[in-house]
């Protein structure tokens, strides 16, 4: 593996693969986190939102969105299980600024601190009270999740684990009460009716179903990170990030590592590749697709056919009364308080991640004598300060901000999908993707280029009005 061109990063140490751990069981954990931070919007508002206006015959986009990000997190997954290094530090190696750029535009998209808002406002159903005021306290709580935490990978771990228990009892309780008899019958055929309702419902929304399915934008570029502190391959030689005021001292990272590809280090490798790619499709991929499946079927039972729909948190709120109406009171409640602590959960990753991919990149590249959980704990901070100062001064979400968060995400998923077919190249001719991963990537490539210029071309008529 080559040093990169400029000479900003060191060369690779070489050091051992580790060998894996007996069981599938002792690794899961990345996947969960990225479906927990992933089940935000999409899963709760917006694919139910197309179910309650035409029925599951979109469901099928789920799939596919799901299974091109699966070839995009396991190429991202490769780099780091063969050295150590995240993805970004890899980028940094083709050119120094492409990890800061990534790192930049994931920091600019989530600015606005939105899932927090939701949760709040969900939890306002719930129990009344001001949603900004909730949001404010929900943002300082998280940052102190984040930053007290001894191990922060750990307890966003547990808190997405949490979540996604809750989601999945939720789905159980709903196919027991909430779900007619008689719909689950007729649902083989209604998820095999696929059509694309361009028509009804616009090629922006439907094209951001299918890319945005479980993940997107800076989250996938996460998984690296996520990985590399549960210690998959080459990641347990690195340090994790820990709270400055609770953890342990962590030695300084080194840039990565490589390994001599003999027949046991091969063997080895192997058995990492087919552990990992079984964690993410067991965890990630089949939690992501059944929830959206499920509250796709919950939307369409309870509001199929009814017009007047908001593709926003108020669709939630519309949800809400008619599964208390028709389940009881208690369902409706039940479904808010999930909804409310999935959404600040996803903020919490988010926020996570946000600061994860900028300490990462500041550290490995410009700030070298400068403690990474130190850099993020600052980072969380300023997150949740900023979020805080926008709450306080009763700003409604800019319209170019919208704007921009929606063309950040497509164009930086069209954009890595590129740079990661060159990164893997670095690699020994034994670790690189096969034909058909190379495949894979060209079609997110093609997927995400298009979301890119119909998400760019909509959004500029739409400012232009």
């Amino acid at each position: 593996m080559e040093d990169s061109a400029d000479g900003n990063l060191h060369e690779f140490a070489v050091a051992e693969l580790p060998p894996p751990p007996a069981s599938t069981w002792r690794i899961i954990g990345p996947g969960v986190v990225a479906a927990g931070v992933g089940l935000a919007s999409g899963e709760f508002i917006l694919f139910p939102y197309i179910a309650s206006k035409v029925g599951l015959v979109f469901v099928w986009a789920a799939a596919v969105g799901l299974i091109t990000q699966f070839f995009i997190n396991m190429e991202i997954e490769r780099y780091t299980l063969a050295t150590g290094e995240t993805v970004l530090t890899g980028f940094s190696r083709l050119g120094r600024h492409w990890g800061l750029f990534f790192a930049a535009l994931a920091l600019v998209a989530n600015l606005w601190p939105g899932w927090m808002l939701s949760s709040a406002t969900l939890t306002t159903y719930l129990f009344g009270g001001d949603a900004r005021t909730i949001a404010i306290v929900m943002l300082v709580a998280m940052g102190l999740i984040l930053t007290l935490s001894p191990v922060v990978y750990r307890a966003l771990e547990g808190t997405q684990f949490l979540k996604v228990a809750a989601v999945l009892a939720l789905i159980l309780i709903a196919a027991l009460f909430a779900i007619p008899g008689d719909l689950w019958g007729k649902t083989p055929a209604l998820v095999a009716d696929v059509r694309i309702p361009a028509e009804a419902l616009g090629w922006p929304l439907l094209m951001g179903a299918m890319a945005y399915a479980g993940a997107g934008g800076g989250q996938n570029l996460c998984q690296s990170n996520w990985i590399r502190d549960k210690g998959f391959g080459m990641g347990i030689h690195a340090p994790r990030i820990v709270s400055p005021l609770t953890g342990e001292p962590q030695a300084a990272p080194g840039t990565g590592w490589r390994f001599v590809p003999d027949a046991e280090n091969l063997a080895r490798w192997r058995d990492w590749w087919r552990f990992a790619n079984t964690e993410q499709l067991v965890t990630f991929v089949a939690i992501s697709f059944v929830t959206i499946l499920f509250t796709s079927l919950l939307a369409h039972a309870t509001l199929g056919g009814q017009g007047g729909l908001a593709n926003n948190i108020g669709f939630l709120r519309v949800e809400g009364v008619a599964l208390s109406a028709s389940v009881g009171g208690w369902f409706g409640t039940l479904f808010w308080a999930v909804g409310a602590f999935s959404l600040f959960a996803a903020a919490l990753g988010i926020v996570d991640y946000t600061a994860r991919l900028a300490a990462d990149v500041l550290r490995t590249s410009y700030l070298k004598t400068r403690n990474e959980s130190i850099l993020y704990a600052m980072l969380v901070w300023a997150i949740v300060a900023t979020g805080i100062a926008i709450l306080a001064s009763g700003l409604d979400q800019p319209l170019v901000l919208l704007v921009v968060s929606g063309c950040i995400a497509a164009f930086m998923m069209f954009f890595y999908s590129i740079l990661l077919i060159r990164l893997g190249r670095l690699l020994d001719p034994a670790l690189r993707p096969r034909p058909y991963r190379l495949a894979a990537m060209g079609w997110a490539v093609l997927l995400f280029g298009a979301l890119s210029a119909i998400t760019i071309v909509d959004q500029a008529g739409r400012l232009m009005r």
